[in-house]
């Protein structure tokens, strides 16, 4: 580490610090503890001059009565942070090290389907971080930036910013270096995220699946995707136990993910009513006398049908022998839920079908229904 010049009582000092430049803190601003402004810039000749213009601004406010311990009031547009200092002989936390404390405790109150999901996906964009040190979080959100999407960015310091207000709760660390990263991080926003399938394509795409050599199986699970708008885990984890005897009404309570049976995405279970089609779709497909946990869909070789299976070999498959746009399966669920808006359904019945509140409905399909005339009034 590299210091410029002890600072006296009152004074601010710039330091280099692995590279980067830092202010250290008059002590006596923080009761006797020494404390670290980091500016997140590079240690050249160009940005030691914008840090001894900030330390002298700060020395400044501290002779007048005016400092801001918050440190608020010095933050530029780039990201800065206050942080303690690493003592002699001390060891920093890693943040995989910190993620896996984080996960071992969400995991008491999370799904498994969430933590082997969700949260490993975040600990392998943490493994092939260049640095593990949270010191260094701005050359962490910097290579995130250049190497994943801005979703992905915007997603994984996120994650990382939640971790480190956990580990200052439970006392491992004594400032969080992610606060207000994410927010910085701009993404753009596609208009076209739901493109749905017309009604010719919704018929040319089930013909192909019934003549399909491979996947002609699949053919009552996809007709029942489109007539419902289910969401996938909860097709796959639907059993005969699920409808009741006449075929009128179906109960989804449960979803399969990845293997697993767990309870919906909303962790709420609706009713959805049965129209002519459907019920005909369900008598064709009805053993004699099923069990109630009989799966409605199974694999052509028996047992839960493998969701990411059936979408990158039966779906990307017989679509791409058709001359239709490209759209993956779940635009079934997009589709079923604008079909029902144009049909004049209002927005709290379909979110009740859909197990969406009206809000969400209103956000993500509104736009998507075609324009129809002004009304004589």
């Amino acid at each position: 580490m590299k210091v410029e010049h002890k600072a006296s009582k009152g004074s601010v000092g710039v330091e280099s610090f692995q590279e980067r430049l830092r202010l250290r803190l008059p002590r006596h601003l923080y009761n006797g503890k020494q404390k670290y402004l980091t500016l997140g810039m590079a240690d050249n000749p160009e940005n030691r001059k914008l840090a001894e213009a900030k330390a002298k601004q700060i020395e400044s406010d501290i002779a007048f009565e005016r400092f801001d311990p918050t440190l608020a009031k010095y933050k530029p547009q780039t990201h800065l942070t206050l942080v303690a200092p690493i003592t002699e002989g001390q060891q920093q936390t890693t943040l995989i090290e910190l993620w896996d404390k984080y996960t071992d405790y969400k995991s008491k109150t999370l799904s498994v389907t969430t933590i082997n999901k969700d949260y490993k996906k975040t600990k392998n964009h943490i493994a092939s971080l260049p640095t593990q040190k949270l010191s260094e979080a701005v050359i962490i959100r910097d290579f995130l930036l250049k190497t994943v999407t801005p979703n992905a960015t915007k997603r994984v310091l996120t994650q990382l910013k939640a971790c480190c207000d956990w580990a200052i709760d439970s006392e491992l660390i004594s400032s969080n270096p992610f606060v207000g990263m994410s927010q910085k991080v701009k993404v753009a926003i596609n208009d076209e995220t739901i493109n749905l399938f017309n009604k010719g394509e919704q018929e040319q795409i089930i013909t192909a699946f019934e003549r399909n050599t491979y996947y002609s199986h699949y053919t009552s699970y996809v007709r029942f995707l489109f007539m419902t708008g289910c969401r996938t885990s909860e097709a796959i984890g639907l059993t005969w136990g699920h409808i009741n005897s006449n075929l009128t009404l179906i109960t989804f309570c449960e979803a399969v993910v990845e293997g697993n049976r767990k309870d919906t995405k909303t962790h709420k279970s609706r009713k959805f009513p049965v129209n002519q089609s459907l019920k005909e779709l369900l008598v064709s497909i009805k053993p004699s006398n099923p069990n109630a946990d009989t799966p409605v869909f199974k694999a052509p070789k028996g047992g839960l049908i493998d969701a990411h299976n059936f979408l990158n070999r039966a779906w990307k498959t017989v679509l791409s022998e058709l001359n239709i746009p490209y759209r993956p399966q779940y635009h079934t669920r997009h589709t079923f839920i604008t079909n029902c808006l144009e049909a004049g359904i209002s927005v709290v019945q379909v979110a009740k079908w859909v197990g969406n509140s009206p809000e969400i409905i209103m956000k993500h399909y509104a736009g998507t229904i075609r324009q129809v005339q002004v009304p004589e009034l």
